[in-house]
């Protein structure tokens, strides 16, 4: 457990070595800078946890992905709405999301995606170093902070302080270093949900036929209302990898601490669904994992560069989640890049100084991307979900149920009574034409 003396060896400590935190190495290693990159578990991906669809653009603007352990591409979504005992559901399978890239969208498992993907930035000239859990950011006097300016990271191993002229700090949601060094507020319990998600074990035949997949194909299902997450604001999901399939939920840490739901309960609940239950009949447990999701939007995405220090991915809130979209893995790889970039232009190789003006770069491009913009454009949602919770999570799954019951009713009455029933028992939910017309105006982002 000595720690070699890595002092001032580096031009960039990275803190972590998930998505975003390998991104930033490889960003770095690809422009000649020497980077060590701290990882606490065993190997990169043992302490990463996801629902496990990861999106691939920026990986393919920083790898080759040919040789990348993915599971299965995803050639069908589903959004599923649940009540108790029934299922609404809308199903995509676009033709072009059959050929390649397959809209870049790819089941995996962290485990094996994150050591490869540390692997790539190791290969470009990275240095990693694992088992080693920074504890603290080390300061000195300088730079625009009271305190001083970020110099290198403490970590449990013995004589384990490292410096280096600047810091990637991409921890994951639980962001124990960036809180205590104050580079971020500590989460609020409204802008911060908690996942429980199991893989569980079948052959490749038994989910091929059961989601009716050909070769490599794959589902990402995701599903809302009462019957997903009882009567929190949230959803569950089941994502198909080559011999496994993740079956989770996700819901608001506010609503499990104030309706007293457990985690486990309410996954259980969810995989007892009439709707889910045919899907993970018999299926072994071999994995059962529980994190934190950061939710706040825009609003809580701290200062992303503080005096030689860097935040990226979960660390930085950089998740979205507005029920249509449920994106963070494109995220992290994103702002990772971007800050590996800066950092590239910011260190100056002849004699280790950096030059804040071009750190400030970072913010700047990632203002640019679409990691900011969406977050941006779908700040709306996550407030709205709060306010019309019963309406979006119990009283709209339930009158879309009674309406296609009603709809789709064959008895002795006119199809044209059953469809008017139909349409009256949606206006009644949705508080007539003009409450309809009310909540069609303040969605209307969602198809924008």
């Amino acid at each position: 457990m000595e720690t070699p003396d890595y002092d001032n060896e580096f031009d960039a400590i990275v803190v972590g070595a998930g998505l975003a935190g390998s991104a930033a190495a490889l960003a770095m290693a690809n422009q000649d800078l020497d980077v060590l990159v701290l990882e606490r578990g065993q190997s990169p991906g043992t302490k990463n946890v996801f629902g496990g669809v990861l999106y691939t653009p920026t990986v393919r603007e920083l790898v080759d992905i040919d040789d990348a352990p993915l599971e299965r591409y995803v050639a069908e979504k589903r959004y599923g709405v649940l009540t108790e005992t029934d299922e609404t559901a809308v199903t995509m399978r676009p033709g072009e999301w059959l050929e390649e890239p397959h809209n870049d969208s790819y089941t995996v498992l962290r485990g094996s995606f994150d050591e490869w993907f540390a692997e790539q930035a190791v290969d470009a000239g990275a240095t990693l170093l694992t088992e080693t859990t920074v504890t603290g950011l080390v300061r000195e006097p300088g730079g625009g902070a009271a305190e001083g300016r970020v110099v290198g990271v403490e970590t449990d191993r013995p004589d384990g302080t490292i410096r280096a002229p600047v810091v990637v700090v991409a921890e994951g949601a639980n962001s124990l270093v960036s809180e205590g060094a104050g580079l971020r507020d500590h989460h609020d319990r409204e802008d911060v949900a908690v996942a429980a998600k199991e893989v569980l074990k079948f052959d490749r035949e038994t989910i091929e036929q059961r989601f009716r997949l050909n070769g490599d194909q794959g589902v990402a299902y995701n599903y809302f209302g009462e019957g997903a997450v009882g009567d929190a604001v949230g959803g569950g999901f089941i994502y198909t990898n080559k011999r496994t399939v993740s079956v989770g939920v996700a819901y608001s840490i506010e609503d499990a601490v104030a309706s007293d739901q457990n985690p486990e309960e309410t996954l259980n609940d969810f995989k007892q669904h009439p709707a889910v239950a045919p899907l993970v009949r018999g299926g072994r447990t071999v994995e059962y994992s529980a994190h934190a999701i950061p939710e706040g939007g825009i609003d809580a995405v701290p200062d992303l560069v503080s005096d030689g220090a860097l935040l990226a991915g979960d660390a930085a809130g950089l998740v979205l989640n507005n029920g249509v979209h449920l994106e963070g893995t494109n995220m992290a790889v994103e702002s990772g890049y971007q800050a590996g970039r800066a950092v590239a232009a910011a260190v100056d190789g002849d004699d280790g100084s950096v030059d804040d003006r071009a750190l400030a770069t970072y913010p700047e491009e990632l203002a640019d991307s679409f990691v900011v913009q969406n977050l941006q454009h779908y700040d709306f949602f996550q407030e709205l979900a709060v306010e019309d919770r019963e309406f979006l999570f119990s009283e709209l799954p339930r009158a879309l149920a009674d309406a296609e019951t009603e709809y789709f009713a064959v008895d002795r009455d006119p199809k044209e009574a059953h469809a008017e029933a139909a349409k009256d028992r949606l206006l009644d939910a949705a508080g007539g034409y003009v409450g309809a017309a009310k909540r069609a105006w303040k969605y209307r982002k969602l198809l924008s």
